[in-house]
């Protein structure tokens, strides 16, 4: 497979607020600085939560790819999830990031697949792959 390319651009509004974009999509997000420091804007998407948000998403994403290569038959996937920042040696780094996937399947008997699917989700999200921060996953299979 040859490389991919994905282009964002950012232009600052006012304050601590910009504007994110790219030319491959239709939409915006506005993104700002987080309220815990200073001058921060509550209410907006900060890089921490894009970041958690790759994260979680790649997981969701590579998940369909891999449920549909094996045929798991589900109902639902919501993943909740969360970012740790923290300090370390005088940098700000996102050090964890904790998953709850919750997968809903049809049949008791898919029970074992969903969770190989998971795990294999987990080891191949690409994003997750491409980062330092930890990765913690608790996955919950339900039958619904």
């Amino acid at each position: 497979m040859d490389a991919h390319f994905y282009n964002v651009d950012i232009n600052w509004k006012s304050g601590r607020t910009g504007e994110m974009t790219s030319p491959e999509l239709i939409t915006a997000v506005e993104v700002a600085t987080p309220p815990q420091f200073p001058n921060g804007v509550e209410g907006i998407w900060s890089p921490e939560h894009l970041f958690t948000a790759a994260v979680a998403s790649c997981l969701m994403t590579t998940f369909l790819a891999i449920a549909e290569n094996s045929k798991l038959q589900f109902k639902e996937f919501t993943c909740k999830s969360g970012g740790k920042l923290d300090r370390i040696e005088g940098k700000f780094l996102m050090t964890e990031v904790m998953l709850e996937p919750t997968v809903v399947i049809l049949n008791e008997e898919d029970r074992e697949k969903a969770e190989r699917v998971l795990q294999k989700a987990e080891a191949n999200c690409l994003i997750s792959n491409s980062v330092n921060s930890k990765i913690t996953m608790t996955p919950n299979i339900v039958v619904g």
